[in-house]
């Protein structure tokens, strides 16, 4: 989702975007953070907290990467339901 904000002290605008990210306990701890609109972007942080910090400053540069290469940016993918997490069970001969 993109919005126009304007920035009265610099006169300049600013494209702001949201975009969905999944944060998974790591199992040394914290959080690795993923990105489905944007392919390859992984970041962590070892509070909930931090981990959004550094989300939002790792969307930002990989925004303003496929903008200096002239890159379209990606919308957010419209998720029809939230994600299912099931533990799936398979045996194969030993």
């Amino acid at each position: 989702m993109k919005h126009k904000k304007h920035n009265t002290s610099k006169q300049e605008t600013v494209s702001e975007y949201s975009f969905t990210v999944f944060f998974e306990p790591a199992a040394e701890g914290g959080y690795v953070v993923t990105c489905p609109a944007l392919p390859g972007l992984v970041t962590e942080g070892d509070t909930l907290a931090e981990a959004r910090k550094m989300a939002q400053d790792a969307i930002r540069a990989y925004l303003e990467s496929l903008r200096k290469d002239g890159e379209a940016i990606p919308s957010d993918p419209k998720f029809v339901s939230d994600p299912v997490k099931e533990k799936i069970s398979v045996a194969i001969p030993a």
